[in-house]
């Protein structure tokens, strides 16, 4: 092997692995930006080795060539492997990429299990601009240059460019339908909202108080049913418990998990596979009553209080109130821009929910037989490393829409920096609801298997329908029946 071929180990394989293994061990002893550690030890490392690479004597022309085909090299990798995965930095072709670049592996790996895909760039970025800074600044001081031929400088730059302008492009272009990721802080990653004030356990809960006491109770925990639904529920249900099970903290702490929350889509599958007794949300889709349907179970619906599916904008938003052909050309994409309904002109970010989510459900039954424009999304970390693709959250910025249950955007998580939609002229207000005028007045359900066998169910339905389950539904902050 020739001595240009060592040196092409020694300072694009060997020194960026010893780097990168330094950075490794940094994020390993408790800093835990993995970016910023990845990005600074690399690029002091270049700096140095890139100076100390042009100090030694050799061909300008071979020289300029050895800074900068390592950078053409990266840019040319990463546009081919953002290409094939679309910009997806959860894909699996990304570990291709990694083979390509082996030296920054010890990188690669905490990135894949912190589920942050930037690396796949920045890394090598880092170290090979660095690297390529560093040549310049002592060519700088002694005012010699590294000699290339003005054809080889243009084909050099123009592939650079292309490479870095193409994946860029398909970024940007996918940046348009997938947002940086929020993800949930609470609930073990089901819950956008922090529930503990509503829990049973929280000695300081906020849950309503009976003005006399409960008229039904069940004293045995082998008799408590299983309750488990919707975010915008747990409060309601929660505080059921908390008025008709005995003792319920100190069951929840050495019996069983009576009150639970998994949020709708897993707290419906939990119902059907017995391991919760009833349900709290919305009307199921109408995927999930195939679901029950197919697993010959019947569903018994109980509505236990009324709200209102409301959208909701940014308050800067000028528009008050959308008709419901709107909300379907909004969320069918035939209305793109808010100056098209009297708004500003701003492209729409019409934010929606997972499927089979409560919200979703009440979307799609708005817009009827209109096919729903797919949903914006978001990369985020995997639970145990990756990346994965899901529905966004939604983002409060001046062009967004949204929507939800009135109690959860306005009781919940209180949120004073979003403005209720009128429909059709008409506000979601609790006299509105309650006379079901609101055009998307919807019932708040207690949902149960036909064949549960526990004798406590009914009588427990009963009393939620019934005034002192009334009263616990109406101080939460949903309308009664």
């Amino acid at each position: 092997m020739g001595k240009l071929t060592w040196q092409w180990i020694l300072f694009f394989v060997v020194i960026p692995f010893i780097l990168a293994l330094g950075t490794f061990i940094i994020i390993s002893a408790g800093f835990h930006d993995i970016l910023l550690a990845s990005v600074i030890t690399l690029s002091v490392g270049g700096l140095v080795v890139g100076y100390k690479r042009a100090s030694k004597r050799s061909s300008g022309k071979s020289l300029g060539m050895f800074l900068s085909l390592p950078l053409v090299y990266t840019a040319v990798l990463w546009a081919v492997f953002t290409v094939v995965s679309g910009g997806f930095n959860g894909d699996d072709v990304w570990l291709f990429y990694g083979i390509f670049h082996l030296p920054y592996a010890p990188i690669y790996m905490i990135a894949s299990l912190m589920g942050d895909g930037r690396l796949f760039l920045w890394a090598p970025f880092a170290y090979e601009l660095s690297f390529l800074l560093g040549g310049a600044i002592l060519f700088l001081k002694r005012k010699e240059f590294p000699v290339l031929k003005f054809k080889q400088l243009i084909v050099i730059a123009a592939v650079f460019c292309l490479a870095v302008g193409t994946g860029a492009a398909v970024k940007w272009n996918r940046a348009k339908t997938v947002l940086p990721s929020y993800g949930f802080a609470y609930g073990g990653g089901y819950s956008s909202t922090d529930l503990t004030p509503y829990e049973v356990i929280n000695p300081a809960n906020k849950l309503p108080k009976l003005s006399e006491p409960p008229s039904f109770t069940i004293a045995h925990a082998s008799e408590m049913p299983v309750l488990d639904g919707a975010e915008a529920a747990f409060p309601v249900y929660s505080a059921f418990a908390n008025a008709v099970y005995e003792n319920v903290g100190d069951v929840m702490m050495e019996q069983k998990e009576v009150v639970s929350f998994t949020n709708t889509i897993y707290a419906y599958e939990r119902l059907l596979t017995g391991d919760a007794d009833i349900y709290f949300g919305a009307e199921p889709s109408a995927e999930q009553r195939q679901m029950a349907e197919f697993q010959g179970k019947e569903l018994v619906m109980t509505p236990i209080g009324k709200e209102a599916f409301v959208f909701f904008i940014n308050p800067q938003n000028n528009i008050a109130s959308l008709k419901v052909s709107e909300i379907q050309a909004i969320y069918s994409d035939k209305i793109k821009n808010w100056s098209e309904i009297g708004g500003a002109d701003q492209n729409i970010l019409a934010f929606q929910r997972p499927k089979n989510s409560g919200s979703q459900t009440l979307l799609e039954k708005i817009m009827g037989d209109t096919p729903i424009a797919a949903p914006l999304k978001e990369e985020v970390p995997a639970g145990m490393g990756g990346i994965i693709e899901q529905v966004a959250d939604y983002r409060n910025y001046k062009n967004s829409i949204g929507f939800s249950f009135r109690f959860f955007a306005t009781g919940m998580q209180e949120n004073e920096n979003i403005k209720l939609l009128a429909v059709e002229g008409i506000e979601p207000s609790p006299r509105n609801i309650k006379s079901e005028e609101y055009p998307f007045t919807a019932s708040l359900y207690a949902i149960t298997l036909k064949d549960n066998p526990n004798p406590t169910i009914d009588p427990f339905l009963n009393w939620m329908t019934g005034p002192q389950g009334q009263e616990i539904v109406e101080k939460i902050g949903y309308i009664p029946l």
